[in-house]
């Protein structure tokens, strides 16, 4: 009995030792249980990374893109994507002190689309979140209240006469990825665009100011009517490119002014205004495109990881899948707008062998997607070289590959796009460093160059234009950079949302004038021929101390007049593009 008594004395004075053991056992269980858990994840995940199955056979192991793994993953990837946080003011000018901003020439690429094939798009958004982007809600908003649709359908229609008559202002869908359409997501890239352009170019251009019939008054007439030629507005007949145009101008301009915007067409992605048939050119990018299949053939690693991304997203593959940049494209509806990596779910049908396709009957389906009547004149244009596809869309005559039955089931893995998109990166990288890629470049922007040279010559003259706009493609702006010698880090891929500017400056102490050019945010001049060095004036930017390249007006109008043809061994466009032997160079 007392021995009874002592063992309870004894167990109560040390039960605050005894709970402290019995804690210290149940944590160490429970974080050696989590570490086996997660070893256990670690090799399921890890097991699908051939081309084929993975280990799970329902989801991608990077299906989860609740976490920012997903975003870090593929980062460099999506800087062609055009984030809202790349879209940012950096060596814009518009204020330098001596100096008067005299106009702007702004070139920019359309913001993010649908693919331009047909895509298993279930379940991914294109559209902007939750109606948190707040300049979408205010333009939206505006087209709600100035516009009226009879449909009462959610995009407002361009009422005024001309070629873009009852295009749709908006997308009809706020979350689809619509084949080759703007998206929602696109319409913020622009918006943002058109902010920035606000914030450097809107005050010192005049832009907000109402004009006046004197100098001592100021007039209380709308905008329109007296100053609609202040800003010239060119885009392509696409509605992407449209869209894009007013949308960037609604946040860039007083929205009277943006109501009495006339639009004109271009009919080239090139804007090359009449100076576009050139069968040079078009030799000249056969070439590039067939060192660009050599390299495609060597790389049996790129060709099976395109076989099996192409086979998991692309719908409709009659002629098989060659086209590497096809499978790029519908890879990007997936990697910019941060869906789960795809998944087959059932047996794929057998794919026919590829046959070579025509390429005009092709580009005709593609431009009808964006119009909204056939043209009836539009394989002549085809035909003349006015209107040609995006430079990364479409068949473009790639090597036939043999196509297998393919009874698979399994996901894309990070694997496989790694492969396939660092292939695409190295390959346009290789083809922007070819001396053809210049060369067809100047053949290609001959045409437009010199429709901004007449521009530029117009604003330093004293004439009323202050703002022109060519809303375009990716492939306008690689003919532009690659005539102009302008070295892009990603070589010949642009980015969505890309813009270059081309700034008119007058010297308030000599009178001299003088420009300088600046691609998406940071200042290029030093890197085109006719520019770099001392052909070049050097002046503080800002109170920072930054500088800026200013380049002389009559250094680009020499150029254009006296020494454009000459990597050509021509002294016009005609000669140039009758030349039938391009001239000779390395393969990549």
């Amino acid at each position: 009995m007392l021995l009874l008594k002592e063992l309870m004395r004894l167990a109560t004075q040390h039960r605050t030792f005894y709970c402290y053991v019995l804690l210290s056992i149940w944590i160490f269980l429970l974080i050696a249980g989590m570490y086996r858990y997660m070893g256990n994840v670690e090799t399921s995940s890890g097991a699908g990374a051939g081309f084929g199955p993975s280990s799970s056979g329902t989801i991608s192991s990077l299906g989860d893109t609740s976490s920012s793994s997903y975003a870090q993953r593929f980062a460099k990837y999506r800087v062609r994507c055009a984030p809202l946080g790349q879209l940012q003011r950096l060596d814009d000018g518009g204020i330098l002190e001596g100096w008067k901003l005299q106009g702007v020439l702004l070139v920019i690429r359309h913001g993010d689309r649908g693919p331009m094939s047909h895509v298993r798009t279930t379940g991914i958004n294109c559209g902007v979140g939750g109606g948190t982007d707040n300049l979408v809600n205010r333009y939206r908003s505006f087209l709600h209240n100035s516009s009226s649709s009879a449909s009462g359908s959610n995009h407002m229609y361009w009422n005024k006469v001309g070629p873009f008559h009852g295009f749709p202002l908006l997308p009809a869908t706020e979350r689809g990825c619509p084949l080759g359409q703007l998206t929602y997501k696109g319409i913020s890239q622009l918006l943002h665009v058109g902010d920035i352009m606000h914030q450097v170019y809107a005050h010192p251009l005049g832009l907000l100011l109402k004009p006046t019939l004197n100098r001592g008054a100021m007039e209380t007439t709308p905008h329109t009517l007296l100053n609609s030629d202040e800003v010239v507005v060119y885009t392509t007949r696409y509605r992407r490119t449209f869209q894009s145009a007013l949308a960037m101008l609604f946040t860039l301009l007083p929205a009277d002014k943006w109501l009495g915007l006339n639009v004109r067409e271009s009919h080239s992605m090139a804007f090359c205004f009449g100076e576009c048939t050139c069968a040079q050119s078009a030799l000249l990018r056969k070439r590039l495109q067939a060192m660009g299949d050599t390299q495609l053939l060597k790389r049996l690693d790129v060709m099976e990881a395109m076989q099996w991304i192409g086979g998991t997203l692309l719908q409709h593959t009659p002629n098989g899948i060659t086209n590497p940049f096809e499978v790029v494209d519908a890879m990007l509806t997936v990697l910019c707008h941060e869906a789960p990596l795809p998944c087959r779910h059932k047996k794929r049908s057998p794919t026919a062998r590829p046959t070579r396709k025509n390429p005009n009957q092709e580009l005709v389906d593609v431009i009808n997607i964006d119009q909204d009547e056939a043209a009836p004149n539009l394989q002549q244009e085809v035909n003349n070289g006015n209107i040609e596809p995006e430079s990364n869309e479409g068949d473009n005559g790639n090597p036939s590959l043999p196509q297998e039955e393919d009874h698979q089931e399994g996901c894309v893995e990070a694997t496989h796009v790694d492969t396939l998109m660092s292939f695409a990166d190295e390959l346009s990288k290789r083809s922007a460093d070819h001396a053809y890629y210049k060369l067809s470049g100047l053949l290609r922007s001959y045409g437009m160059i010199r429709h901004i040279v007449s521009y530029m010559l117009k604003m330093i003259s004293g004439d009323r234009t202050k703002f022109v706009l060519y809303s375009g493609h990716d492939c306008t702006m690689q003919y532009l950079t690659a005539a102009l010698g302008i070295a892009i880090s990603e070589g010949q891929t642009i980015a969505y949302a890309s813009r270059l500017a081309f700034e008119v400056y007058r010297s308030e102490a000599h009178t001299d004038y003088y420009f300088r050019v600046v691609y998406n945010g940071r200042d290029v001049t030093q890197q085109i021929d006719f520019c770099e060095g001392g052909k070049s004036l050097r002046v503080t930017r800002d109170s920072r101390g930054n500088k800026a390249d200013l380049c002389p007006i009559e250094n680009i109008i020499r150029f254009l007049h006296e020494d454009y043809f000459a990597p050509l061994n021509a002294t016009n466009f005609k000669e140039a593009c009758g030349t039938t032997n391009p001239p000779k160079a390395n393969e990549f």
